[in-house]
């Protein structure tokens, strides 16, 4: 008897030629809709399911292939004799092979089109054969991806058709019609309110790219993306991006994301290394610059504004991995790209949607809402109010030691950071190395704590450094000592309400 093929696609990509190459191999071939169409009309022999079934596609083609005819083809034990005498008396006949692909709903979804259109682009028939073919892959070969045709018409000649390469086509069905349906629930999320945790969480993932190894060479590592999500950035020159690069630009963006005017972050290791803000993006990046000159050589510079010749040809003077900006002007990417290896990124678009994240974590994934809050209540607690320069500071230090890796002390004097005390194992020691780092531009600068002082001796360090004003969350119970020190040190200290953590 001959082989039966289903084919039913909505990438025809290949389709007919692959057709063409089974039947010549001795299969019948069932179709659908389109693909029928587009068979017949490239003289590939083909009968509609309809033919087969002997009911009519209806409900505009949502039901097409759901037919016992269809599915009994597909899912009978080939040798369960039970199974056959069924298949005899119901007249239905085997189906060995499924190709099919699914509706495009990523594309739709991607194309922004009415939550009706994409609604409809919801397969239903393409799935439910899929994996029935799959559940049956003992007898029947179900094929989803036309990059496997060739090697699918080169096994059928060679009949080397056998079970353990119906099972890994099988293993490849499950993981795709998981990933679509994963879609499909990442797109409904937008429209259903839930702000609590769900028992599960579903996440579909591609690769980008194999990355040439981890946080270190014997680290094998690779880079994901949801599916449902576009790149926050787009590579316009430079080598390929490194596990460390893609941690350092997740970093840059999200800190860079904090601020409207014009504005310029040096990163390295995901901590800023040197952060400032100007009336134009060129004071910006020197500001920036000045702030650490050591630290930046080989980090990120990540801009808010335009890149410009002037900006471009500063950066050009020091070695960095990575420049992040929104857009380049002509003359600044001539400048860039004079060298080789640096990796000039675009961003596309802003961290500022992101609801949660994620982080593996041993034998598991952590994961937290965003950390997009950034004071509750405003609070002087000290006798003297902060001055207008003062508080311009203090906003501008308390967004940067948001993304600040904890025990997080940030020094700024005139928007510009200009001491960094990031993750030490107790406050003291952070601010100690902010204080060392900035030098003598510490007398008259402002302090931002990622969290309470859970001692005075905080204030008194920065009191005796010259530093007039600080803000921190507050919560602790000694919040009083470091209250009282600050009006003794005449220092201005405001409280927020939130904390900011960041491990």
């Amino acid at each position: 008897m001959k082989k039966r093929a289903l084919i039913s696609v909505s990438d025809k990509s290949g389709i007919v030629e692959f057709s063409r190459n089974l039947v010549k191999a001795g299969y019948e071939i069932i179709s659908t809709g389109g693909t029928m169409k587009l068979l017949k009309e490239n003289e590939v022999p083909c009968m509609g399911v309809s033919e087969v079934t002997g009911f009519p596609e209806c409900f505009d083609g949502r039901v097409k292939t759901l037919h016992p005819i269809i599915h009994g083809g597909i899912l009978n034990i080939r040798d369960n004799e039970k199974h056959q005498a069924q298949k005899t008396e119901l007249g239905i006949e085997d189906i060995d092979m499924l190709v099919v692909n699914l509706y495009p709903f990523r594309e739709t979804v991607k194309k922004g089109l009415s939550f009706e259109d994409c609604i409809e682009n919801i397969d239903i028939g393409g799935p439910t054969m899929l994996r029935s073919g799959a559940k049956n892959f003992k007898y029947v070969l179900t094929v989803v991806d036309p990059a496997d045709y060739d090697l699918v018409i080169k096994m059928v000649s060679e009949d080397k058709l056998d079970e353990k390469t119906r099972l890994s086509y099988a293993k490849k069905v499950f993981k795709h019609t998981s990933i679509y349906d994963s879609m499909i629930n990442s797109y409904l999320e937008n429209f259903v309110e839930d702000e609590s945790y769900s028992d599960e969480i579903v996440i579909a993932c591609e690769k980008v790219q194999d990355l040439r190894y981890g946080e270190n060479p014997h680290q094998k590592a690779g880079f994901y993306k949801p599916m449902d999500l576009n790149m926050p950035f787009e590579k316009l020159h430079g080598k390929e991006l490194s596990f460390n690069n893609y941690n350092d630009i997740n970093s840059a963006i999200e800190m860079i994301n904090e601020f409207e005017e014009p504005t310029a972050i040096g990163i390295k290791h995901t901590n800023p290394c040197g952060a400032a803000s100007a009336k134009n993006i060129h004071d910006a990046y020197l500001k920036a610059y000045q702030c650490d000159p050591v630290s930046i050589f080989g980090g990120i510079v990540v801009v808010n504004r335009e890149m410009d010749e002037d900006t471009a040809a500063e950066i050009n003077k020091i070695f960095v991995e990575i420049v992040i900006a929104p857009s380049y002007s002509q003359k600044a990417m001539e400048v860039l790209t004079s060298k080789k290896n640096i990796r000039v990124l675009k961003s596309n678009i802003s961290d500022k949607n992101k609801k949660i994240e994620m982080r593996s974590s041993i034998g598991g994934l952590l994961v937290q809402d965003k950390d997009a809050g950034s004071y509750s209540d405003l609070n002087t607690v000290t006798s003297r109010i902060a001055t207008n320069k003062e508080m311009e500071d203090l906003e501008f230090a308390w967004k940067l030691v948001k993304h600040v890796k904890s025990n997080a002390i940030v020094l700024a004097k005139d928007k510009k950071a200009i001491g960094v005390g990031p993750g030490q194992v107790n406050r003291i020691w952070a601010l100690k190395n902010a204080i060392k780092y900035s030098s003598e531009d510490v007398k008259g600068a402002v302090l931002a704590s990622d969290a309470f002082f859970p001692f005075n001796d905080c204030v008194k360090e920065a009191a005796d450094a010259g530093i007039t004003a600080i803000i921190q969350p507050g919560g602790s119970i000694r919040d009083q000592e470091s209250i009282d020190e600050a009006d003794k040190n005449g220092l201005s200290m405001l409280f927020t309400g939130i904390r900011h953590f960041k491990h």
